[in-house]
């Protein structure tokens, strides 16, 4: 079901500024920015070997970013697993009793399907599953 991790993402506050450190410094290949207005995020995707690393920005003041970091610092969001069937993959995580945030695939950054897993199922980590391409 789950192939490999697809992405971890990183809450933060100015995506510009943020993106300097991954571009610049570490020189991570760049692979765009995406505005999901579901979610109210606009995101940077940096790759590093097969996983990408996410940063996520809010656009409003009501976005779940902009709440997160409202009591949060900036770092660590969520870890993306990528599954190949993403319907699939939420009816066995829901026959096994998982719970979810998403009953639902929605979509996502760059052409992908998503569903989060509800961290208190797996020990406060916020989960996300997607399955690219749409």
């Amino acid at each position: 079901m789950f192939k490999k991790i697809n992405h971890i993402g990183i809450a933060v506050k100015n995506l510009e500024e943020s993106m300097k450190f991954y571009k610049d410094q570490l020189g991570f290949q760049f692979n765009g920015t995406d505005e999901v207005a579901s979610q109210k995020v606009k995101v940077a995707f940096f790759k590093i070997g097969e996983v990408n690393i996410e940063l996520v920005q809010a656009t409003s003041p009501d976005s779940p970013i902009a709440k997160y970091l409202e009591k949060n610092r900036e770092g660590i969001h969520h870890i993306c697993y990528e599954v190949e069937d993403i319907n699939e993959a939420l009816k066995v995580l829901k026959e096994k009793g998982v719970k979810l945030i998403d009953n639902e695939p929605r979509d996502g950054a760059h052409n992908t399907k998503v569903a989060f897993i509800h961290p208190k199922a797996s020990g406060g980590v916020l989960t996300e599953i997607c399955q690219p391409g749409h």
